[in-house]
């Protein structure tokens, strides 16, 4: 982690006291940020913020990204379901479905539909890539979390 990855986590920090959030994760392949008020979180410990100064954060020693890909399984992302609902792969019954297995896709572009309590969520990639396997049926439910797309990161 270089002085530049410090000061983007260090604008976090500050985002969260100047908006009054308590915790923010972001997410990216290969990169987890799970930031909480109160604790600092590294490699599953826990540290009180009485207990560490401003200074021992910036010298905290956080893992490589080769220890991030060491954690992952594969090489592949995996888009989740962000809520419970009922899983959609196209906008209509009679529409094309928004991806198929082999499809290229961007961040920000929408991938399916999850249907809650009568709203239609529409899910977008966070990466972009090629969607190797499609992990749900289309009108299945869903739980939060739940693996909906296989991707293999081509940026």
């Amino acid at each position: 982690m270089n002085d530049k990855d410090i000061k983007k986590i260090e604008k976090l920090i500050e985002l969260m006291e100047k908006k009054g959030l308590v915790e923010i994760e972001i997410k990216k392949p290969f990169l987890k940020i799970h930031l909480k008020k109160g604790e600092i979180i590294k490699t599953g410990k826990t540290i009180e913020n009485s207990q560490i100064s401003e200074k021992e954060i910036k010298e905290l020693k956080l893992p490589e990204e080769e220890k991030v890909v060491e954690e992952r399984e594969d090489k592949f992302y995996y888009i989740t379901a962000p809520l419970v609902g009922t899983f959609y792969r196209a906008p209509a019954p009679d529409a094309d479905p928004y991806v198929e297995v082999g499809s290229h896709v961007k961040p920000g572009q929408v991938v399916c539909i999850i249907e809650a309590m009568k709203i239609m969520n529409e899910i977008e990639s966070d990466v972009e890539g090629i969607v190797k396997e499609i992990l749900v049926k289309n009108g299945e439910p869903v739980e939060y979390g739940q693996k909906l797309f296989k991707i293999e990161p081509t940026g």
